[in-house]
């Protein structure tokens, strides 16, 4: 993401010392467990911030003030991180962005106390932004993330074979924080209309999708270096992914692996041998691109650009929805 970050490089700054500032607590084990991935300067693709200013500054009719934007940024990253930190602890993960996972370090009690912190922090700093709209709208991504949660934990074996039930349970675990927030970002700007509140809206959602659909397929092609986790790591933790479920729809057999979740000695090797040779990572590229195709379609339904500086946001829009479909990581 490189290229479209250094359009708001100044103001990722921002929002990173922003969040460091805003985890300062006076209770040691916490404040380490809270502070685990920005000491390690593990800050990730920061993919939910960079969207964020850009959509600012794309919705702005003249250079934006970026002072409100950079803390629903900040917001919308720390509800990021806790929910990693609890589903860590969900999956029982090792590693995390290539380092231990919190849970691994800290024990589970802490990592799970250290992401309700994190919320807490980041509701202090939704309330501070006084505007009903926006508050309603990050709320509901909490909501949102929990009900993902036990949609995933809960599935019977035809559920979880389903992919309308895979995308519902896939909205709310990654899109929807995506989704809420790019509103929010028009919401908190000069008054773009409903019209551009929905396209903003529709942008985070397909984005989002598009975004795990790849993270589905590089679970079995990347390494784990790539993946800064485990490959494999959905498989072995019993998920059918999307892949898994365009391939069981030509194999019985891996459908029932999948029923079983992969339980069995040798079921996770088996899984991949048929999916390698099926189409269903190849249909799953295609649905991520999908996806991205709408994400453009919503880019295109956004006002004509105001100024120079909305004009370039928008390129690095664009830019930055292609990169998420050809990354590795």
């Amino acid at each position: 993401m490189q290229l479209s970050r250094r359009h708001v490089r100044e103001e990722l700054g921002v929002v990173s010392e922003r969040m460091r500032r805003s985890i300062v607590t006076d209770i040691p084990a916490l404040g380490s467990a809270a502070d685990y991935f920005f000491r390690l300067g593990a800050d990730g693709k920061r993919l939910r911030s960079t969207v964020l200013l850009l959509l600012a500054t794309r919705l702005a009719p003249a250079p934006p003030d970026l002072a409100r934007l950079e803390r629903l940024a900040e917001i919308t990253e720390l509800i990021h991180i806790a929910s990693l930190l609890h589903d860590d602890v969900i999956d029982e993960a090792g590693t995390r962005r290539g380092v231990s996972a919190a849970n691994a370090v800290f024990g589970n009690k802490v990592a799970i106390l250290a992401g309700d912190f994190l919320l807490a922090r980041a509701s202090v700093s939704l309330a501070s932004l006084r505007d009903t709209r926006v508050i309603e709208l990050m709320s509901a991504c909490l909501e949102s993330l929990v009900a993902g949660e036990i949609l995933q934990l809960t599935a019977d074996p035809e559920q979880a074979l389903c992919l309308d039930h895979y995308l519902r349970k896939t909205y709310c675990k990654t899109a929807s924080l995506m989704a809420n927030s790019a509103r929010s970002v028009a919401l908190l700007g000069p008054e773009p209309g409903p019209d551009a509140a929905q396209a903003a809206w529709d942008y985070g959602r397909a984005l989002g999708l598009a975004f795990q659909l790849v993270d589905d397929v590089l679970d079995f092609t990347a390494s784990a270096d790539e993946l800064g986790k485990p490959a494999l790591n959905d498989l072995r933790s019993g998920l059918a992914t999307a892949p898994v479920l365009y391939a069981v729809q030509a194999s019985e057999p891996l459908r029932a692996l999948a029923r079983r979740r992969f339980a069995a000695p040798g079921d996770v090797d088996a899984a991949l041998a048929i999916v390698a040779a099926g189409d269903g990572l190849a249909r799953a590229r295609r649905l991520a691109a999908d996806h991205a195709d709408l994400a453009v379609q919503a880019l295109g339904r956004l006002p004509p650009p105001a100024c120079e500086e909305a004009g370039a946001a928008h390129a690095a829009l664009l830019e930055l929805t292609a990169r998420v479909l050809s990354r590795r990581s």
